[in-house]
């Protein structure tokens, strides 16, 4: 059974779908990540301390329900570039964690642009 989610190798008419799929994950990875800072740095102490529940309530749900779009992104940019499983996990996980999904998000960006890098250099036609 392999580790990774398809072992053949990147075709050049695949770069586009790549491309798109890179920027949804992305957008998704930002507007997580910054939900759920919000969430966590104001509106838990807010909530806690200030007996205020709006930021939670305002931030909470939506959190929630474009974290599960999140791994819809990521799963779709890790089918289209052969992620391991493993790594696919881990970016998955990120969105759960305070502020990992910016670096998640900056280490799949740099894979997937080195990835096509390589696809488009001399060296690898």
């Amino acid at each position: 059974m392999s580790m990774s989610l398809d072992d053949s190798p990147i075709e050049h008419d695949e770069v586009p779908g790549i491309k798109g799929a890179l920027l949804r994950y992305r957008v998704m990875a930002y507007v997580v990540g910054i939900l759920l800072v919000v969430l966590v740095v104001v509106g838990m102490p807010l909530k806690y301390v200030g007996d205020n529940d709006v930021v939670v309530v305002a931030t909470g749900v939506p959190h929630g329900w474009l974290y599960m779009v999140l791994l819809i992104t990521a799963y779709d940019l890790g089918r289209r570039v052969r992620w391991p499983w493993l790594r696919l996990i881990l970016i998955a996980l990120a969105g759960t964690i305070p502020f990992l999904s910016f670096v998640a998000e900056h280490y799949a960006t740099k894979d997937v642009r080195g990835r096509l890098a390589a696809l488009a250099s001399p060296a690898s036609n």
